[in-house]
């Protein structure tokens, strides 16, 4: 049976032209079947069917008290979950989702070209990638450095862009463990274009399938 993910993309504040695309995106990565909702009733039904949650590039407060409920229980008792870009600039108001994600989007520079650094090339995420990526995006800066609590995969090259506000260590991409759940979340993602780039689809389907708990043919964890 193929694994299903649930994708949410509600939005409560900025909303990507980018959505339409980037949901057909994940739909055409293969391997999963996948239910999208922007019903935030959704989100307060059993989500143990599911492989993983993806919140791609939601923004604002998108969950009732029953959904967050919900959604805590599912990542802590295994449940796998997936933040795409503006995920981060989700859910302000409840502290538990800042500490399942990692860190909070601040704020960004312009979209531009610039450069993405793998740090980590076991992962599935990033191994794929050159060891210098260049990328057109908009390089979120956050309120917080996740890597006291998170496995860095990919940082910023503030050098390589204008604007970059935290320094030497830029974290883009990391995951984590919650509960007995494995988090995922990529910066990267704005634009229509990223979700018809060859780098950028695996790099959403390696992390995609890391927080899912599956193993793909090469046997990374």
């Amino acid at each position: 049976m193929t694994a299903r993910l649930l994708v949410y993309t509600r939005t409560t504040a900025y909303r990507h032209d980018s959505l339409p695309d980037a949901v057909t995106a994940v739909r055409e990565l293969g391997a999963y079947t996948v239910d999208h909702t922007e019903d935030p009733a959704a989100l307060e039904a059993p989500l143990d069917g599911y492989a993983a949650v993806v919140f791609l590039s939601t923004s604002g407060e998108v969950l009732t008290p029953d959904g967050r409920e919900r959604l805590t229980h599912y990542v802590e008792a295994g449940g796998g979950f997936a933040g795409i870009h503006a995920a981060a600039c989700t859910e302000y108001d409840w502290p538990y989702y800042g500490e399942l994600l990692g860190a909070r989007f601040a704020r960004h520079p312009a979209l531009q070209p610039g450069k993405a650094v793998v740090e980590d090339r076991a992962h599935p995420a990033t191994r794929h990638l050159p060891p210098v990526w260049d990328f057109t995006d908009e390089w979120y800066d956050f309120r917080t450095n996740p890597r006291d609590r998170a496995r860095v995969l990919l940082t910023a090259d503030e050098s390589s862009y204008d604007g970059g506000g935290m320094g030497a260590d830029h974290p883009l991409a990391w995951c984590r463990e919650q509960g007995a759940g494995r988090v995922f979340y990529t910066a990267l993602g704005h634009t229509t274009e990223a979700y018809r780039d060859a780098d950028f689809l695996a790099h959403l389907r390696g992390g995609i399938d890391w927080a899912a708990g599956h193993q793909d043919r090469e046997g990374a964890q």
